[in-house]
């Protein structure tokens, strides 16, 4: 499938959809959870599919058949393992958090885990170590760290260290380790993208789990308890926002998000600070979050508890004045893609003037052509790259579009609804 984007002006309002990050987390605790849990405002794409498909085979009941409202049933932390392979799709989330709940099974009985090609270029060898360590086995069955894997129950509690390169390690182990018998210690010796562990301990919080939390650098958490059912909405997703934040700042007349919450610990509403600081004129009140284009000037951005913003703000520096310096981000290479490596040469297929760092870009103000880009099958490329035709004056075909379906199905829809100039070809 092929993204056509050409020049756009925007203007109007757009309802920010759920949080994929947030919707996927709901769906292991409530699976996990005992008794019936009412999930509103789930988003609906293909990792939170993948999040679903993975817990019914864990032996949740769960019903999708109405939109706005999903009904677990849980298995009170019962996991059953299925003999068939549970294929995670594109959703590295739903791996990493799904491996710690397979570790609650009984000892010997086992759960094998895979993916797409993307997800078996991903890394699980820490979370692995770290499981092995709290009483589980765990198996890389192609022996490289990476999917296909096998994980065998038997989780007990202990002590264990994680190099957290992504959060999602240390997600997953906080999820499991209440049920484990016996108390947990989990001392952090690297912590990447803070944020969305904040988020998993808003969820543990929300159901009462008992833990210490040592400056995120040491937890203690108490064994032998158990999630409840809940009846809880899904907030929307900054992750998400970032695209009409990045579009607004660039060529909205007047953009007005709406449904974002700014209590809520998602790391990435930390990109309307990054937007502010590169002079965008936004203005956050009881309506949303309304942005207006204006004269954009480079910064340094220190990205490191936002990975996924680095696309969609990269672009958005190559037509600021100056350079943009985005920083201490090197996990952004090991995301659906090597997103540092991949935007800059799709960035420099269009005229830009970009340099690769170790752990991250500089990108400098360059007069952008139009081009012929890959997507690379990674949502956030794709989105991001259909930014940057918006300002030029013949459109740009951007390869692998399917892929926003990820994360975003309605992105293309919902940004021709303010003015953007795109559709999607078979």
């Amino acid at each position: 499938m092929q993204l056509v984007s050409r020049r756009s002006r925007l203007r109007g309002s757009v309802l920010i959809p759920a949080s994929k990050s947030h919707t996927i987390r709901a769906v292991a605790i409530a699976a996990l959870a005992e008794g019936q849990s009412l999930i509103r405002n789930p988003l609906f794409s293909g990792d939170s599919e993948a999040a679903v498909r993975c817990y019914r085979a864990l032996g949740a009941e769960i019903d999708t058949s109405q939109e706005n409202v999903w009904k677990v049933t849980g298995v009170g932390g019962r996991i059953v393992p299925p003999q068939e392979a549970i294929d995670v799709l594109n959703s590295g989330t739903t791996l990493r958090i799904a491996m710690g709940s397979a570790a609650l099974a009984e000892p010997g009985r086992s759960t094998t885990f895979t993916g797409d090609d993307q997800i078996q270029t991903r890394p699980v060898g820490p979370l692995m170590d770290a499981l092995q360590d709290l009483g589980a086995k765990c198996v890389s069955l192609k022996g490289n760290g990476k999917a296909p894997v096998q994980v065998r129950g038997g989780l007990k509690g202990g002590h264990t260290s994680i190099e957290a390169k992504t959060s999602q390690y240390l997600s997953s182990l906080l999820m499991c380790t209440p049920l484990a018998p016996k108390d947990s210690e989990i001392d952090v010796t690297l912590l990447n993208e803070p944020g969305y562990a904040r988020m998993t301990l808003d969820w543990l919080d929300k159901q009462g789990i008992v833990y210490e939390n040592d400056r995120m650098r040491r937890f203690h958490i108490k064994g032998g308890q158990r999630y409840q059912a809940y009846h809880l909405p899904v907030p929307a997703d900054f992750s998400s926002a970032t695209f009409f934040l990045c579009a607004g700042a660039l060529f909205g007349d007047r953009v007005t998000l709406r449904g974002l919450d700014f209590a809520d610990s998602q790391p990435d509403k930390a990109v309307v600070d990054y937007l502010r600081a590169m002079g965008a004129d936004i203005a956050v009140d009881s309506d949303g979050i309304t942005v207006r284009a204006g004269s954009l000037k480079g910064v340094e951005i220190d990205m490191n508890a936002t990975p996924d913003a680095l696309p969609a703000v990269a672009v958005t520096a190559a037509y600021a004045e100056g350079t943009t310096r985005l920083v201490n981000v090197p996990q952004a290479r090991v995301k659906e893609t090597d997103r540092i490596a991949c935007m800059a040469q799709e960035l420099a297929k269009m005229g830009a003037r970009v340099e690769e760092l170790p752990d991250g870009l500089v990108v400098h103000h360059s007069k952008l052509k139009a081009a012929r880009l890959d997507g690379r099958g990674d949502h956030r490329i794709v989105m991001a790259l259909s930014l940057a035709a918006m300002g030029l004056n013949e459109p740009c075909t951007i390869d692998t579009a399917e892929a926003i379906a990820v994360t975003f199905p309605e992105f293309v829809n919902l940004m021709r609804s303010i003015g953007a100039d795109m559709k999607l070809l078979a």
